[in-house]
This record gives structure tokens, sequence and C-alpha cells, in this order.
């Protein structure tokens, strides 16, 4: 996948797993690795940004003697996820007529 449009879906991706539920870095990480390769350098800073835009919440709990950040999506953070959705249509139709668009040689 091209860097510039992976770069663009990390945000909803990091918003969706924390739709699910309440996370930690790790944990997301392992959560996407199945469907997108992410590193813990390119994760926090777009919790950071996430957080700076009120898409998420930071709080922390106590896990092995170990304070632990965890990260909770607000009401902004769900709204992100449906505009989202809803640019996505567009982009699937820019997506078919491209498709549509190539000659088998």
């Amino acid at each position: 996948m091209n860097p510039q449009m992976k770069k663009g879906l990390l945000e909803v991706c990091i918003l969706s797993v924390l739709q699910r539920g309440d996370s930690y870095g790790y944990k997301i990480i392992k959560d996407l690795s199945d469907y997108i390769k992410l590193s813990e350098s390119t994760l926090y800073p777009i919790l950071r940004r996430l957080e700076a835009s009120g898409y998420l919440m930071v709080y922390t709990v106590e896990h092995n003697s170990r304070l632990r950040k965890m990260y909770k999506i607000t009401d902004m953070g769900i709204k992100q996820i449906k505009e989202f959705l809803v640019g996505w249509e567009e982009i699937e139709a820019i997506y078919q007529y491209i498709k549509e668009g190539i000659r088998d040689e």
C-alpha cells in the first residue's frame, strides 16, 4: 500500500480499536497487526495528536505495580469514524472508476 494512503488510514484505524474498548499502546499495535503494520514510534505521536484533537482521552491504571497509560475514545472520536465512513463511500466510487478504466492487455 502507498505510504501516503496508509498514513491517512492510521488515525481512523486506531480510533476503531478504541471504539471496541479502552486500550493501551502495545495492545493497539497487536490488535491492528493483522491489518496494518504499525510501530511504537509511529503510534505514540498519532495518539498524542488524537488526544490534542479531542478524539480520545488518556488516563492511567496500575498494572503489575506500574502505571499504564490507557486510551479511551470520545464522542468526537466516534463522530470522526462516522465521517470517515461517509467519505469512504466517495473513495470507493473513485476506486471503481479507476478500476473500470484499466484495460487488460
